[in-house]
């Protein structure tokens, strides 16, 4: 498996911002991107080929407009080399 899917964001609930980690094992092309409840994309925060390693991306609760968010849930998505994972983000303004 080329993420290690055990990251969790934080601080979650989280206000202003929030880290995202993960690790790859081998070169891939992630995409790291953030939904709310309805499935709608809200931000694509990643989109690039990785060397292997850790990274961490933070996500400061703005949609790929720049605006800020409601308060609520959101989850992000990671894929990676055929792999993918998601994980629930709670935006509390």
């Amino acid at each position: 498996m080329c993420i290690r899917d055990r990251y969790q964001n934080y601080p979650n609930p989280f206000n202003p911002s929030t880290t995202i980690e993960y690790q790859l094992h081998k070169q891939s092309l992630v995409v790291l991107k953030i939904y709310d409840v309805s499935g709608r994309e809200v931000s694509t925060l990643e989109k690039a080929i990785k060397s292997p390693g850790k990274y961490c991306v933070v996500w400061d609760g703005k949609d790929s407009k720049g605006n800020f968010v409601a308060s609520g849930i959101y989850f992000y998505e990671l894929r990676a080399n055929n792999k993918r994972f998601s994980r629930k983000l709670v935006f509390m303004h």
